[in-house]
């Protein structure tokens, strides 16, 4: 199995009800998408980081404490998450507003990959995402009632008319294509820095199965066909609440044409000469790479 970003980490059990004592916990504490963390200091970007959210602390450290009052902040909402090797884990929110304790700062989750422990970013990426759902289903979606949080399972309850509301998991597909021995296909989004290009990528309709959903999105964004599609592997992805699922696909037939509301810019690179890429922290750079060293080690 390949190891992810945001993967649950081996020691994890996850947990709805708390302990009736806790003790000294790990608290994932967020304001908005940032994560409350004990910073050092801040560093220049790395090459291929996004310019709009780095530089980046050069250590960070997850707080350890009873409760959110211990650090001087009032949560709007707290979960429980269960333990990671024994110590028990929180989810915290905080007003828009609420400035860090002494010593700490607030830091966007792709600025503290690699700085972060592993286990405690995995658990970040969860926690962000509960947080998510949490403050989206106060309210019951069928008739209004404010939805009760049940403890036997990760839900909430309408008391009225019984309508449960579960973690929301939005599947979506990245395809990296191969043409011949040397090239793939990269395209680019506007949203993307200036310059990075990256595989295609786009949500399962409902009715879909995920080698459908690739096919059509690969037709729609750049209007090439697809065959011998073949897994690579998956990865949480709590910006908010996606599931990227990651395939390789050979070209079929036709010819790039983009879908100007979808992509900016795509084209065939040679492997030799790729352009700017996302960071590792996601599962497009780590399909990318894999890819592109199978393909140099067959044409040594």
């Amino acid at each position: 199995m390949i190891e992810m970003p945001f993967s649950s980490p081996p020691d994890y059990t996850g947990a709805v009800a708390p302990p009736t004592a806790a003790g000294d916990a790990l608290w994932f504490v967020f304001r908005g998408e940032r994560l409350l963390v004990e910073a050092g200091e801040l560093v220049a970007a790395r090459p291929g980081d996004d310019p709009r959210i780095y530089p980046r602390p050069s250590t960070a450290r997850v707080p350890v404490a009873r409760a959110p009052a211990a650090l001087a902040l009032e949560p709007l909402r707290a979960l429980y998450l269960g333990s990671l090797g024994g110590a028990h884990c929180f989810a915290a929110e905080v007003a828009a507003d609420a400035p860090p304790p002494q010593g700490f700062g607030w830091h966007g989750l792709r600025a503290l990959f690699s700085v972060l422990e592993d286990a405690h970013f995995a658990l970040a990426g969860r926690a962000l995402q509960l947080l998510e759902w949490d403050r989206t289903h106060q309210f019951c979606g069928r008739c209004g009632t404010p939805t009760v949080a049940k403890t036997t399972e990760r839900s909430r309850e309408c008391p009225a008319c019984g309508l449960g509301a579960y973690p929301r998991v939005a599947p979506a597909i990245m395809a990296l294509i191969r043409r011949g021995p040397e090239e793939i296909l990269l395209a680019r989004s506007p949203r993307f820095p200036p310059g990075m290009y990256s595989a295609l990528a786009g949500f399962v309709e409902p009715g879909e199965t995920l080698e459908q959903c690739l096919e059509r999105e690969v037709l729609e964004e750049v209007s090439v066909r697809v065959e011998n599609v073949r897994y690579f592997a998956s990865q949480p992805w709590p910006f908010p609440h996606s599931l990227m699922i990651a395939f390789v696909a050979d070209w079929k037939s036709g010819e790039i044409s983009v879908d100007p509301l979808e992509i900016e810019a795509a084209q065939w690179f040679k492997i030799q000469d790729l352009p700017q890429l996302p960071n590792p922290i996601s599962i497009s750079r780590r399909l990318i790479d894999a890819v592109v060293a199978q393909m140099k080690g067959r044409i040594r």
